[in-house]
């Protein structure tokens, strides 16, 4: 069984792609539906994107998983509703949030909005499976602890390959020239969205929430782990 977890990164997006939950090749590529249409075979693709937004709120999925991550809970951002991406900068966007719900986004948030549109835009054209995961989330389910580090220190990134080769997927050292240049943080990403992935397509995986929110586009919005 072929799956595939994605993560964003400054240039582009990396991909793991497991074989019946076995680490199989890394991809990366400048865009998603490159990347995914790399990987014809997958039974599920696991994003770490927002898959659908609600048009005047914000989504219960964020809500449940950030009660989920408990300590960890900073480490997934709140996503605006729908209409605050069409704002042509982050002060427009922020003050379009506040009207909508009494609370304004983040830099950090805004700066998804790019990859937020093209995600939206092959989701919304696509019949590839994919799914809206989160790799925090994936790590918290396979057993990494809040004490374990934050990712991009040696500490976090030691412990996140511990849970990763516990459940199976233990990366090599050598993933290539192409994935040479991606942070080491996005390839461990990429890999927990992996993870989540194999767990959708053999049917062990559940959704934030359950079942999942639909927005007005009939989209089923939910963060699968």
């Amino acid at each position: 069984m072929i799956v595939l977890g994605v993560d964003g990164w400054k240039g582009g997006w990396v991909g793991i792609e497991l074989h019946d939950g076995r680490f199989h090749t890394a991809h990366v590529d400048a865009r998603l539906a490159a990347l995914v249409a790399a990987v014809p075979g997958a039974r599920a693709v696991g994003v770490d994107i927002p898959l659908g937004l609600l048009d005047d709120a914000v989504r219960t999925s964020d809500r449940a998983a950030q009660r989920r991550l408990g300590a960890r809970s900073s480490s997934l951002f709140v996503m605006p509703p729908r209409p605050v991406f069409d704002a042509p900068d982050h002060a427009t966007a922020t003050a379009a949030a506040t009207a909508l719900t009494g609370s304004g986004i983040s830099i950090q948030t805004w700066g998804l909005r790019r990859k937020f549109l093209e995600a939206e835009a092959l989701h919304a054209d696509s019949d590839r499976p994919l799914f809206e995961v989160h790799p925090e989330l994936s790590f918290h389910e396979m057993g990494l602890l809040a004490t374990d580090g934050k990712k991009k220190s040696w500490r976090g990134q030691r412990a996140r390959l511990r849970v990763l080769a516990a459940h199976g997927v233990d990366i090599p050292e050598d993933l290539g020239a192409a994935v040479a240049a991606v942070p080491a943080d996005d390839v461990l990403d990429a890999a927990a969205a992996a993870w989540s992935a194999h767990r959708i397509a053999t049917g062990a995986a559940f959704s934030l929430p359950d079942p999942p929110q639909v927005n007005a586009r009939g989209q089923r919005l939910a963060i699968w782990c």
